[in-house]
């Protein structure tokens, strides 16, 4: 009598399950009004029950829960990620931003998004004692006002009912803007594009003169590309 072999183990089964594990936690987070068992089965393509295993292994680590609308949405978990790549994105930006300001004696950030608002991660002051603009790290604003609200909502895939404004500084690769954010200030930003959507960002130069907001453009995409490159 011989004894049957077992098949080997699948290499791809495991990889297969992460990616749908990431595929919802990144699609959960990314929802205004969470996602139900049934849309995430749908999302990923297969049935309640293999959706519902991987809900409950997301909801064990601490990153989703269940509200009492059966829906599920981002947790505490989450925090501890996000920590983690504003370190790396914030890393990879300060050599570039330090160029940047001296080159330009003008200061300029690292903006992400939080939200609804665009939150200064990083910023940079040049050198030596020429006057430029002062402001703070973790500032903040509204991301429908003001270039780098602009550049980060254009460094993420187009969204239905987006606004020219964000159509324009995807496809330009910046946006200008005057006094949206603060009385008499121009605002020069270009998108951060990540290895991935989930980094929402831009490099930001804030002046109280026009042509150094215009002059600047071409530098502030380069940078904005360097970053780009430093996250791949």
């Amino acid at each position: 009598m011989t004894t049957e072999q077992a098949a080997p183990a699948s290499r791809t089964a495991g990889s297969q399950t992460l990616a749908r594990g990431l595929t919802a936690l990144k699609a959960i987070a990314g929802a205004r009004d969470g996602l139900a068992i049934n849309d995430v089965a749908e999302l990923l393509g297969v049935h309640r029950t293999i959706a519902y295993r991987i809900l409950n292994t997301l909801s064990d680590a601490g990153l989703i829960h269940r509200s009492d609308d059966n829906r599920y949405r981002g947790a505490a978990g989450l925090l501890q990620l996000t920590s983690a790549a504003h370190d790396a994105i914030r890393a990879a930006a300060l050599p570039v931003l330090h160029d940047v300001a001296n080159d330009l004696s003008s200061t300029v950030s690292l903006l992400i998004r939080e939200g609804g608002e665009a939150v200064a991660l990083a910023v940079v002051e040049p050198r030596g004692p020429s006057y430029h603009v002062s402001f703070a790290q973790g500032s903040r604003h509204p991301l429908n006002r003001g270039a780098a609200g602009l550049a980060i909502q254009a460094s993420q895939p187009p969204t239905p009912g987006e606004s020219d404004d964000v159509r324009s500084a995807r496809t330009n690769g910046f946006a200008i803007t005057f006094g949206e954010v603060e009385p008499n200030m121009y605002g020069l930003a270009a998108p951060i594009k990540g290895p991935g959507p989930d980094v929402a960002a831009c490099i930001n130069l804030i002046t109280t003169r026009k042509e150094v907001a215009e002059g600047a453009v071409k530098a502030i995409i380069a940078a904005a590309e360097r970053i780009s490159g430093r996250l791949a």
